[in-house]
């Protein structure tokens, strides 16, 4: 039996709207399917962890939401379908499935088949020695993108997707940082010195559509390391729109490179997040790539 899993604080709590309607849908449509959107986020997990393995589960929520059920999605090699209801939707961009109506996507999910994509894990230290395993579908980002990741998740609650996170890049730029970081690609140095952010991209967007590595695929065996060096306020006001339209990369401050595994060292720390949720600070990181680890159904 498929287990239809709502987050009810996906897009600011208007997610929990739709339970009427899925209910209905699924009624007469899917009635062996379980529908189910527990407020608090162990239950979900435990709902998760109670679902034998390989078995479809079909997320309704968004980047987030997936990012915070990742860890038992993969602890139980579930079958995973998604419907979009998020506010960055950069994995459902990614797999075919953004901009569908609900009950198309809800139809896809339930019963297209699973491909295996990848995912990436990261292996971080915080400020306090404390070790992490973080693992992501869409992007793990370092730096000036995690700030604005932050920014935006506590912005004003009547923007959306890209509006949202424009308008957070856009405060972020008075604060505008730059963090002294280390970077080895599958053992060999690639970069030091002062960077603007170091991303790892497993879809071709992040930020709720912006195309940062256009030619990133889900299931290559690899991720993709972005790296931005050191701008100043008019030059990263100046990239922006590049970045918008994907013409970026050819910058002379920007570079990426594909991986296995990426190291990044920051001694003074530096904001990481996965999947646009902000994790924390990071003085040591290490992402590998997970092949073929989740199956997922694509469009």
């Amino acid at each position: 039996m498929a287990l239809v899993l709502l987050n009810p604080h996906a897009q600011g709590g208007r997610a929990a709207r739709r339970i009427p309607a899925l209910r209905a849908w699924l009624a007469a449509h899917a009635p062996d399917a379980q529908l189910a959107a527990p407020e608090a986020l162990q239950d979900s997990v435990a709902l998760l962890h109670s679902r034998p393995e390989g078995t479809r589960v079909v997320v309704v929520g968004g980047d987030g939401t997936l990012n915070r059920w990742l860890p038992a999605l993969l602890a139980r090699r579930l079958s995973v379908g998604l419907v979009p209801m998020g506010s960055g939707n950069d994995s459902a961009r990614a797999l075919g499935v953004y901009g569908l109506p609900w009950a198309q996507a809800l139809t896809l999910a339930l019963q297209g088949p699973a491909q295996a994509i990848d995912t990436g894990l990261a292996q971080w230290c915080d400020l306090q020695g404390h070790t992490h395993d973080t693992p992501f579908v869409s992007s793990l980002t370092a730096g000036f993108d995690s700030a604005v990741g932050l920014r935006a998740l506590n912005g004003p609650s009547g923007l959306r997707g890209l509006p949202r996170y424009l308008w957070a890049t856009l405060h972020e730029l008075i604060h505008l940082r730059h963090w002294d970081l280390t970077l080895h690609l599958d053992g060999q140095l690639k970069h030091q010195g002062l960077s603007l952010f170091a991303s790892s991209l497993n879809t071709p967007t992040f930020g709720s559509g912006m195309p940062a590595v256009p030619h990133a695929q889900l299931a290559d065996g690899q991720l993709d390391a972005l790296l931005a060096g050191p701008f100043g306020r008019l030059g990263t006001l100046l990239m922006l729109p590049r970045l918008l339209i994907g013409r970026h990369l050819g910058h002379p401050q920007i570079a990426c490179w594909p991986y296995r595994q990426l190291d990044i060292a920051c001694a003074q720390g530096v904001p990481v997040a996965a999947d646009g949720e902000y994790l924390g600070q990071a003085r040591q990181v290490r992402i590998h790539c997970q092949a073929n680890s989740l199956p997922m159904v694509r469009r």
